[in-house]
C-alpha cells in the first residue's frame, strides 16, 4: 500500500495524520499515513529504509532545517528559505531519491490573504526557527516589511525585551512562529506587551492545536482580530499532496 507520513518530535500535537487519513477515506484513495516520531534527524534514513512503499513525508518541528543535509535535491524555493517541510520520495533503480520542498510559504501566503486585506502595514515575526523562514519569504513576496523577534538579539532579530511601545504601534500584524501555546502546554505564549494591543491589530498563530491559543485569547481580550494555523495546514498539505504525486 502507498504510504505517506510525517517526521518530527513530538508529534502529539500534529493533525496531519488525521487530515490525510480522512482525505484517503473520503476520496477512496488506497493509502495510509503514519507518524514517525524520531528522536534525532539521522533516523530519517531508518524510516525510509524500513518503509519501501513510502512516497512522501511531511517535516515538522524540530527538523525543518536539519533535514536538508539528508536530501538528494532541494527545490530552489526551499533552498532560498533554508527550511523543508515536505519531501518527495522516488525510487530510481536501487536508489531512493529524496527531494525537499517548502509548502509552508504557499499555505501561509494564501491563508494570510483571506485574513487581511492589502499590505499597508508592518509585521512582527515571533520566533526564528524553521517555520519562520517560510513566513519571512512570504512577507517579502507580499511586500510587507517585518522585524523578527528571538529570545536573544542577533544580526537579523531583536530580543523580546527590545519590543518597545513604538515598535508595537508600528507593527499591526503579529505572527507567532514559536511552538508556545501548543497542546499540551496551552498555558504558554510569547512574551509581548499584550496590553498595548487594540482592535487595529491582527494576530496570526501558526499553532492550530488548541483552536484558540493563549496568544490569540490575549489578543481577543484587547479587540484584535485573530487567526490560527489550521487553514495554513490544510493548504500546505494539499500542496504537498500534489508534489508527492507528480
Amino acid at each position: 500500500m502507498k504510504t505517506y507520513g510525517i517526521i518530527g518530535n513530538p508529534l502529539g500535537h500534529s493533525f496531519s495524520k488525521q487530515y490525510f487519513t480522512d482525505k484517503f477515506e473520503n476520496e477512496k484513495i488506497e493509502a495510509q499515513f503514519l507518524n514517525f516520531e524520531i528522536p534525532s534527524i539521522e533516523k530519517i534514513l531508518d524510516v525510509v529504509d524500513s518503509n519501501p512503499q513510502l512516497k512522501g513525508l511531511c517535516v515538522t518541528i524540530p527538523y525543518k532545517e536539519k533535514v536538508i543535509a539528508y536530501l538528494d535535491e532541494i527545490d530552489p524555493l526551499a533552498k532560498e528559505i533554508g527550511a523543508v517541510n515536505s519531501i518527495q520520495i522516488k525510487h530510481k533503480g536501487d536508489k531512493v531519491y529524496l527531494k525537499g520542498y517548502n509548502t509552508d510559504i504557499f499555505g501561509f501566503g494564501e491563508s494570510l490573504k483571506s485574513f487581511i486585506e492589502g499590505n499597508d502595514f508592518k509585521a512582527l515575526i515571533l520566533g526564528t526557527g524553521g517555520a519562520s523562514k517560510a513566513i519571512e519569504t512570504a512577507l517579502r513576496n507580499m511586500k510587507i516589511d517585518f522585524i523578527s523577534v528571538s529570545r536573544k538579539r542577533t544580526e537579523k532579530s531583536i530580543s523580546y525585551e527590545e519590543i518597545t511601545e513604538e515598535i508595537i504601534s508600528d507593527h499591526k500584524l503579529i505572527i507567532n512562529c514559536t511552538p508556545l501555546g501548543t497542546f499540551p502546554k496551552t498555558h504558554t505564549c510569547p512574551d509581548i506587551p499584550y496590553a498595548l494591543l487594540d482592535k487595529t491589530y491582527y494576530l496570526y498563530d501558526l499553532v492550530y492545536n488548541p483552536n484558540t491559543t493563549l496568544f490569540m485569547a490575549k489578543g481577543l481580550e484587547r479587540g484584535a482580530k485573530v487567526h490560527n494555523g489550521l487553514k495554513m495546514l490544510h493548504l500546505q498539505a494539499e500542496e504537498s499532496w500534489k508534489i508527492w504525486n507528480e
